[in-house]
C-alpha cells in the first residue's frame, strides 16, 4: 500500500517554491502522478553546487516534467499563486497570509524563523539571536499543505464541495511555538534567550562526554533523582529544592559545572545505555556523517541513495505501513453537504503530550469527531505532573499547552487496567477509522490494547504508533521527549557556530514536527482505504521526522568528506544572512539576501558600495525600530523581518490581521488564548467549535451515543472507578 496509496490521483505542481515542491514530493512518494508545469526555481535551494542539485533531485523524485498552464485534468493543483484549475481542488502555498500587512513581503526560510519566534530563543543572552539554517520552514509549510489538500480530496469523495485551500508558511510554522505563546500569555512572563542549549527546562541540553556528545532531558523529580544517582551526584538528586524544575533552572549556573564534569568522565555510549536503563530520556548526538551509519537507522531503512545520484544519501519517509488485516465493513453514508472535509471520520486519540495530540488536532480541525481518551489515574501528562491535584481549580484543568493542542475534541476517561475499561476501548476502536497513540513503547501492548492489536481486531482501522525511535530497531524502547528527538536527529550539527557545542534550536522541536507527519501518515492510509479497506498499523519514528527537515544538510554532508561547516546565522546559499541590533532593548532585525538583485537594492538603499554593505547596514539598523526597519527594507526589495519573541507573537500585526490567535471560554480557566488552524478552506479558517475537554467531560454523552450505555451502566462504571471526572490515585 505505501508505494501506491495515492495512485488514483493526478497532481499538477507549479514549482515556484520549496514548499510547493515538498508538498508535491509527498504526493509523488506515495504513488500520485505529479506533473510539474514549469521548470523549478533554482535560487536559494540547498547548500550550493552538487549539493543543491542533489537536494532538488530529492524534492522532485518521481515527478514528470511537462509545461502546462491549466489543471483541467488534475485532481489537485499546487501553486504559490492562484491559478485556473477548472474542477480540480486548488492548494495555494504562500509565504504570508494575503489578509495581512506582510502579504507582499519577500519571504525566506530565515525570515520565517525570525517571525515565528524560533530564532529569538537561540544564542547568547546578550545576543545576537542565531538564525537556524536550512529549509525547515518551507518543508513544514509544504507538509501542512499536504494535510489540508489530502483531507480535502478525501472530503470530496464524501460529498464535501470545497474548491480552494490556502496555507501560508508563517502560519504553518507557528505550531512550533504555539505552546510557548499560550503559556506566556497566561503567565504574563517573557521569553528569554538563556544561551546555547539552555531553554526553560533543566537539565535539557547537549553535554560533552569522554568521546563525543550526549543529550540529556531530566524533567520530573524521578528523572532528576535517577540522573544524579547515575552521574555520582546523589546529594543533588535528593536536595528538596531541586525536585522543582524552576529551582534547578534558577541555579543552573551553579549546577552546570558539576554536570559537565561528571558526564565528561565516560563515553557517550555508556551514558546512553545506562541512562535509558534508568528510564531517563537520553539521546545519542551524532554528527551528520555518523547519523546515516547508525545501525538503528540502517535497520529501519531511514536513509537511501537519491535516484540517479548514488553518492548522495537522503532521508526516506519517516513512517512505515504494515497491513495487519483486511475487511469490508459497512460504512455509514456520508452526511449530506458536510461543512468540513473530514466530517464523518471518527478518530480515537489515546496520545499524550504534544506530538500525538497535534496529529489528532489536525483531524479535529478538519471536521473529524476526535475522541480523547484518558484515565483518571493516568491522564495526559501535559495536563501537568505537579501541583495539588485537589486544588481549586485543579491544576490539571489549567495548563494552557494542554488546552491549545486538544481543542475541538471530546474527552472521556477509561481505566485501561480494568477488564471493563479495555472492553469499552475495544468497542470504541471498532467504531473508529483512525487511532493515534504515543505511549511509551510496549505500555499499551502489555494491556492488550496496543495499536497493532486493535488494528488487527478491527477491519479497516488505521492505527498509528509514534515512538521517538520507532517500533523496530535496537533503540525502539528508548524513552524520549521532544528535546531528545532533536538531540538524536543530526540537526544540532547543522546549527550554531564553529566553536559552539552541537546546537539545539528548540525546547521540544521533535514534538510538533512529529505531529504533522503523524497526521500525514494517517491521511495517506485513510485515502487508500477508499479503494480497499485495510487494517493498517503505522510505525512512525519521531526522530526520523526531523531527518526530513534536515534533508538539505544530510544530502550535502553525504557528498563531502569533511564535516559540513557551521557558520552561525550565515549560509553558503545566501549573500547575507544576519541578525542585526535595532533600537529597543533586545530588539533585533533579521536580513536574508539571497540574490544579486536584492544585494544591489540594499546597496542603493544604504547609498554605499557593495563591499561596504555589511558595516553600513549595522550602523543603519542600530538606531531604528526593528519593525519599521523591516518595512523599509522590504519596500526596497530586500528580505528582512523583526526577530519576534514568543511573548510578542499575539501582537504581530500580520497575525492579528489574519485572525490567527483566538480566544475560547472553558470551565476552570475562563478566557484563554489558542491558535487557529493553519489553513483556510474556501477562504474561511475551520471553526474553533469547542475548547479542550475537562477530564471525563463527555463520558455520558459519548458512551451513551457510541456504545448505547444507559444511566445504570454509567453509574456502575463510575462506582467501579472505570470512568470519572477528577484525578484519582490507586490508594484512594
Amino acid at each position: 500500500m505505501p508505494e501506491d496509496a495515492l495512485a488514483a490521483l493526478t497532481v499538477l505542481e507549479y514549482p515556484d517554491s520549496i514548499a510547493v515542491r515538498y508538498c508535491g514530493k509527498l504526493f509523488a512518494a506515495h504513488g500520485a502522478r505529479v506533473i510539474q508545469a514549469a521548470e523549478p526555481c533554482a535560487v536559494g535551494v540547498g547548500y550550493g553546487g552538487a549539493a543543491s542539485d542533489a537536494f532538488a533531485a530529492w524534492l522532485d523524485h518521481g515527478k514528470a516534467r511537462h509545461v502546462a498552464t491549466e489543471g483541467a485534468h488534475a485532481d489537485l493543483v499546487i501553486s504559490a499563486h492562484p491559478v485556473s484549475a477548472d474542477a480540480a481542488l486548488r492548494l495555494v502555498l504562500t509565504w504570508f497570509n494575503p489578509r495581512g500587512p506582510y502579504r507582499d513581503w519577500h519571504g525566506t526560510d530565515a525570515l520565517i524563523q525570525a517571525l515565528s519566534g524560533v530564532a529569538f530563543a537561540v544564542g547568547g543572552p546578550e545576543g545576537p539571536p542565531l538564525l537556524p539554517r536550512g529549509h525547515a520552514p518551507q518543508l513544514i509549510g509544504g507538509a501542512t499543505g499536504f494535510i489540508a489538500a489530502l483531507a480535502g480530496l478525501i472530503g470530496r469523495g464524501n460529498g464535501w464541495r470545497g474548491e480552494h485551500i490556502e496555507v501560508d508558511v508563517l502560519s504553518a510554522n507557528l505550531c512550533v511555538m504555539e505552546s510557548q505563546v499560550v503559556t506566556l500569555a497566561q503567565s504574563g512572563d517573557k521569553a528569554l534567550r538563556r544561551g546555547i542549549n539552555r531553554f526553560s527546562t533543566y537539565p535539557g541540553g547537549i553535554y560533552p562526554a569522554a568521546d563525543g556528545w550526549i543529550g540529556v532531558t531530566a524533567l520530573t523529580p524521578a528523572q532528576w533523582t535517577a540522573f544524579c544517582d547515575m552521574v555520582g551526584l546523589a546529594e543533588l538528586g535528593r536536595e528538596p529544592r531541586y525536585q522543582v524544575i524552576t529551582n534547578r533552572l534558577a541555579d543552573s549556573a551553579e549546577l552546570e559545572p558539576k554536570l559537565v564534569d561528571a558526564l565528561a568522565r565516560r563515553p557517550a555510549a555508556y551514558w546512553l545505555e545506562e541512562g535509558q536503563h534508568r528510564r531517563i530520556p537520553m539521546a545519542p548526538v551524532p554528527n551528520l556523517a555518523e547519523l546515516v551509519r547508525t545501525p538503528h537507522w540502517q535497520e529501519r531503512g531511514s536513509f537511501a541513495p537519491i535516484g540517479g545520484m548514488p553518492d548522495a544519501i537522503c532521508p526516506a519517509m519517516p513512517f512505515h505501513f504494515h497491513c495487519v488485516g483486511t475487511g469490508h465493513p459497512q460504512k455509514p453514508s456520508p452526511s449530506a453537504d458536510p461543512a468540513l472535509a473530514l466530517q464523518g471520520i471518527n478518530v480515537l486519540d489515546l496520545s499524550m503530550g504534544w506530538a500525538g495530540p497535534l496529529a489528532a488536532r489536525h483531524f479535529a480541525d478538519l471536521g473529524a469527531d476526535v475522541l480523547k481518551v484518558e484515565s483518571c489515574f493516568y491522564f495526559d501528562w501535559w495536563r501537568g505532573w505537579d501541583g495539588d491535584m485537589n486544588g481549586d481549580p485543579p491544576p490539571y484543568e489549567t495548563r494552557p499547552a494542554f488546552l491549545m493542542v486538544n481543542r475541538n475534541k471530546r474527552g472521556i476517561t477509561l481505566d485501561f487496567k480494568t477488564d471493563e475499561g479495555r472492553a469499552l476501548l475495544r468497542r470504541l476502536a471498532a467504531q473508529s477509522d483512525v487511532l493515534i497513540e504515543n505511549h511509551a513503547p510496549g505500555v499499551l501492548d502489555k494491556l492488550g490494547v496496543g495499536a497493532a492489536a486493535l488494528a488487527e481486531a478491527n477491519p479497516g482501522l488505521i492505527a498509528l504508533s509514534m515512538g521517538a525511535f520507532g517500533a523496530r530497531g535496537p533503540w525502539r524502547g528508548f524513552r524520549a521527549y521532544g528535546s531528545t528527538v532533536e538531540q538524536a536527529s543530526g540537526l544540532p550539527f547543522v546549527n550554531g557556530g564553529a566553536e559552539d557545542a552541537p546546537t539545539m534550536q528548540h525546547v521540544a522541536y521533535g514534538d510538533p514536527v512529529a505531529g504533522i507527519f503523524g497526521a500525514i501518515a494517517c491521511l495517506i492510509a485513510l485515502y487508500a482505504n477508499r479503494r480497499r479497506r485495510v487494517s493498517t498499523w503505522i510505525d512512525l519514528g519521531q526522530v526520523e521526522c526531523l531527518f526530513q527537515l534536515g534533508a538539505d544538510a544530510i544530502i550535502a554532508q553525504s557528498l563531502r568528506a569533511e564535516p559540513l561547516p557551521r557558520q552561525g546565522s550565515a549560509h553558503p546559499a545566501s549573500l547575507l544572512r544576519r541578525c542585526l541590533p535595532a533600537a529597543g532593548q533586545d530588539e533585533w532585525l533579521a536580513v536574508a539576501v539571497e540574490t544579486e538583485e536584492q544585494w544591489q537594492a540594499l546597496a542603493r538603499l544604504l547609498e554605499v558600495a557593495a563591499d561596504q554593505i555589511e558595516c553600513a547596514l549595522t550602523d543603519w539598523s542600530t538606531g531604528r525600530c526593528a519593525q519599521d526597519a523591516a518595512r523599509v527594507l522590504q519596500s526596497a526589495g530586500v528580505p528582512a523581518a523583526i526577530v519576534r519573541a514568543a511573548h510578542d507573537l499575539p501582537n504581530d500585526p500580520q497575525l492579528r490581521a489574519a485572525g490567527f490567535w483566538q480566544w475560547l471560554e472553558r470551565p476552570f480557566i475562563g478566557r484563554h488564548l489558542v491558535p487557529a488552524a493553519p489553513y483556510r478552506l474556501d477562504g474561511v479558517a475551520p471553526p474553533l467549535a469547542r475548547p479542550a475537554p475537562t477530564l471525563g467531560q463527555h463520558n455520558q454523552e459519548v458512551l451513551s451515543e457510541r456504545l448505547g450505555l444507559g444511566a445504570a451502566d454509567l453509574e456502575q462504571l463510575e462506582h467501579a472507578r472505570v470512568i470519572g471526572t477528577r484525578a484519582a490515585t490507586r490508594a484512594e
